[in-house]
């Protein structure tokens, strides 16, 4: 009869350990599966980031040019001309004015892309089944040898 109870105490383990690693198995399955749906809502949120920002700057260089036209057409109604001296150096110095601000917005996307990237340190999978595992199979022998 104890020989019964030490087979069934063994089946038991293996079903067990089974169940658990069928769990580990299931789990790493549903994390693999929202990582997979993370890096997708990234993807898109870094298109969307992407198209504002291309549509931002389309939008500040028709800006600049209206700006830089009117200003020329102003210095040209009074009298001065636009290419040159005074005029010439403050349509020079919107244009470098704006090529910052430009340059200025594109470091801000690169930072807000770079801040969205899961980080390389993170890990993809745990240990804990194994673990978990590990110790109840330790137990059932445990039981067994007393």
């Amino acid at each position: 009869m104890a020989q019964i109870a030490t087979i069934a105490s063994l089946a038991l383990a293996g079903a067990s350990v089974y169940g658990q690693v069928q769990q580990q198995r299931q789990r790493k399955a549903e994390v693999r599966l929202q990582q997979e749906a993370a890096q997708q809502q990234q993807a898109a949120q870094q298109q969307v980031m992407a198209t504002q920002t291309a549509t931002q700057q389309r939008a500040r260089q028709e800006v600049m040019a209206r700006t830089i036209a009117a200003t020329r057409a102003r210095m040209a109604a009074s009298g001065v001309s636009p290419d040159e001296g005074s005029a010439a150096a403050l349509t020079a110095g919107m244009a470098a004015d704006s090529v910052k601000d430009q340059a200025e917005s594109s470091d801000l996307l690169r930072q807000r892309l770079a801040a969205g990237r899961p980080s390389l340190l993170s890990s993809n999978g745990d240990f804990q089944g194994f673990v978990r595992a590990t110790q109840s199979f330790g137990a059932i022998a445990r039981n067994l040898l007393d």
